[in-house]
């Protein structure tokens, strides 16, 4: 008979191979069938942007909705992460730990504007404002926080979860190609977008896509592997 102590690894790995891979799913599910047009993070046009959200308040209730259900999946991704590496390095899972939740709040904020410019584009007292363009101005203050919360948000949660896969390296809980290569992807989206703030070549479409590219094949390998197989035993093979 299985006892408690292997056991609940097995099932906690599972649950949070599961949430990495809803929470892939519902982002890319979401951006293009709700988010198109009205998410500043998918277009470089604020003006654009900002108009197509004055038209959309039901869309913009349905991505605030979404972002509050990634949120919710990325708490329980990141504590079930913390409980299962803790024991490899308590320091850097708790200082990852940190990281990733104060990540998911900085992309609960998005749902806030969201539901601010739903506010905006459909509320009377605002469609009563005699001067589009401080409708137009207010729609894009709302774009604009959301930009920098998504991208402050993806900074912190990148590095966090490089903290998880160093664990998960060191641990051999996964496959060391696995871990590897999320420690890397990890690293990479991470450094690019604080370093393409100071060098703008950087944040040519190429890089853009590489890294994005690097960052989904890790959450699926990662995700997939839990999900199925849970993570390893001390012999470095699955329990099960």
């Amino acid at each position: 008979m299985q006892s408690m102590d292997s056991y609940a690894p097995q099932t906690l790995g599972r649950w949070v191979g599961w949430s990495m891979l809803a929470t892939l799913i519902i982002g890319i599910s979401s951006a293009f069938l709700v988010a198109e047009g009205i998410d500043i993070n998918l277009s470089a046009d604020v003006e654009a942007t900002a108009q197509n959200m004055l038209e959309a308040e039901q869309r913009l209730r349905g991505k605030a909705y979404i972002a509050a259900l990634t949120f919710a999946l990325d708490a329980l991704v990141s504590i079930g992460l913390f409980m299962l590496l803790r024991k490899s390095g308590q320091l850097l899972a708790a200082w990852s730990l940190l990281l990733s939740v104060t990540a998911a709040i900085l992309s609960l904020l998005g749902a806030i504007f969201a539901m601010n410019a739903a506010e905006i584009a459909g509320d009377p007292a605002y469609q009563n404002i005699t001067n589009e363009a401080q409708r137009l101005m207010l729609s894009g203050l709302q774009a604009t926080s959301s930009y920098t919360s998504f991208h402050l948000g993806l900074i912190l949660s990148s590095f966090a979860m490089a903290g998880y896969f160093f664990l998960f390296l060191r641990s051999s809980l996964i496959p060391r190609i696995i871990a590897g290569w999320g420690l890397f992807a990890s690293l990479f989206v991470g450094v690019t977008i604080v370093a393409r703030d100071f060098f703008p070549m950087l944040g040519h479409e190429t890089i853009t896509g590489a890294f994005m590219i690097s960052n989904i094949i890790a959450i699926i390998a990662t995700g997939v592997y839990l999900s199925v197989w849970g993570v390893r035993g001390s012999s470095g093979t699955p329990t099960v």
